[in-house]
């Protein structure tokens, strides 16, 4: 099984190298003022990381408005 779990990262691995590699083209962000260029893939997983943080606690405070609402009741 160990091996499985290797191999499950090697492949996990290659595949975020491989999206790297063939997403180099530079864009440019704007918001309001700020303009910024970084490569599509980097902005990518960025938007990626920020939407987990995000997602986690926005899902966070929905069960805890919602435990405090059965509380309450």
């Amino acid at each position: 099984m160990r091996y499985v779990y290797i191999a499950l990262i090697v492949m996990a691995t290659a595949a975020v190298l491989l999206f790297k590699v063939q997403n180099l083209e530079v864009v440019t962000v704007s918001f309001l003022n700020l303009s910024f260029s970084m490569p599509v893939s980097l902005l990518v997983m960025a938007i990626y990381v920020l939407g987990m943080f995000t997602g986690g606690a926005l899902w966070s405070l929905l069960r805890s408005w919602f435990a405090k609402a059965r509380t309450r009741a």
